[in-house]
């Protein structure tokens, strides 16, 4: 088999990479080493930034998510009693953010791949890749028991933290910026409607908490736990009686309570590497970096790195040369670590640490409170929520 670009990966970075470089007459072949049902099955975060969506309408799928996806304006955070909402709008000019779920954007891309006949592989073995820094690097993978060979000119590793694309780059290359936090939210996903029309990041004494939503009818709620906590010792009944006395008072008492169909317990981190790029291989997405949930940007970084990856293997296409690729790592790294600022900034602001001393816990709340209490403050959070520039 060849190819022009080696996708590993199916998830959305690399399914949204496929369709863009589709769109530009770029020939692509994606390498899953999961099953197809198995990527939809996985949940993930939901809440799309405005160049997300800008991005997703470019590359032609946006029209389920245009009829489906809730649009907000706005978020609120709860500090104990005190409720405060922030305006993302008016402060950055109309920008948005939109709750879709990340399973139905993979299951748009998937359709709309499907609909133009893209090349797909799901269920490939042992996948491994070659040659990435001569003219001709390869991938290969076991299909049906049969040793395969694809070759390309330039392969994107859009496989996740656990997969093999940023595991194929020799030792000694990368430099590795992690921050385990000592915590993870237990999170739960139910059929009732949420408790507010617009997202509610709460800090309390005992621990964050997040109200969040898929749809007018579900709903989808986090709380702090200890890294250790376990998921069997979390039964409903114990999770909303937490969930309520973490919620200002009228919150609580507005939420409805139903069976969980899902609960889960996500571990919180920072992980980056430099350079996100090594000889023919571009990293994009969790397999260059990973944020904490707190600021809801996975995704939305995912979306910029191959938005820009996109571009630039077009640039090249259309040059005949590699030159606008060599600076892929260095113009993408850019956006890549001030979504980490903001994503480590909303943690440390709104979750309660172990070993945290009474000053520093004090200074938190000061800063929190002069951002609050100012307008310029007020809109350095919307324009970071709602997300910064793509293409850096």
């Amino acid at each position: 088999m060849k190819t022009q670009v080696a996708i590993i990966g199916a998830g959305p970075a690399g399914l949204l990479l496929g369709q863009l470089l589709q769109r530009s007459g770029i020939d692509n072949v994606v390498v899953e080493r999961r099953s197809r049902d198995y990527v939809l099955s996985r949940i993930r975060a939901g809440v799309l930034e405005q160049g997300t969506i800008d991005l997703l309408r470019a590359a032609g799928v946006s029209a389920r998510m245009d009829r489906e996806g809730i649009v907000h304006h706005g978020f609120e955070l709860a500090l104990e009693a005190r409720r405060e909402r922030i305006d993302l709008s008016g402060p950055t000019g109309g920008r948005a953010v939109m709750v879709y779920g990340q399973t139905e954007v993979t299951r748009d891309l998937m359709a709309a791949r499907d609909a133009a006949g893209g090349a797909s592989v799901y269920e490939a073995d042992d996948v491994a890749l070659h040659s990435l820094e001569s003219e001709q690097p390869f991938v290969e993978f076991n299909r049906d028991g049969e040793r395969e060979r694809l070759e390309c000119d330039y392969i994107a590793g859009c496989d996740g933290y656990h997969g093999v694309s940023r595991a194929s780059i020799p030792a000694g290359v990368l430099r590795e910026y992690e921050r385990v936090y000592p915590f993870g939210w237990l999170g739960v996903l139910s059929d009732t409607p949420p408790v507010s029309e617009e997202l509610i990041y709460a800090r309390h004494a005992r621990g964050f908490a997040l109200c969040s939503m898929r749809s007018a009818t579900r709903s989808r709620y986090y709380l702090q736990v200890p890294d250790t906590e376990q998921v069997a010792n979390w039964s409903d009944e114990r999770f909303w009686d937490e969930l309520r006395r973490r919620l200002p008072e009228d919150v609580a008492a507005a939420l409805i309570t139903g069976p969980t169909i899902e609960k889960s317990i996500a571990p919180l981190r920072s992980f980056v590497v430099e350079p996100m790029q090594y000889g023919r291989l571009f990293l994009a997405g969790d397999a260059a970096h990973i944020v904490p949930p707190t600021g809801a940007k996975g995704l939305n970084l995912a979306a910029g790195d191959v938005g820009l990856l996109a571009s630039l293997l077009k640039q090249a296409n259309d040059e005949g040369s590699g030159l606008p690729l060599q600076r892929y790592s260095e113009r993408v790294l850019r956006r890549v670590w001030k979504a980490e600022r903001f994503s480590w900034w909303m943690t440390s602001m709104l979750h309660t640490f172990p070993d945290e001393d009474g000053f520093t816990r004090r200074i938190r709340e000061a800063e929190l409170d002069y951002l609050l209490g100012s307008a310029a403050g007020r809109a350095t959070i919307a324009e970071n929520y709602a997300g910064l520039p793509m293409q850096q």
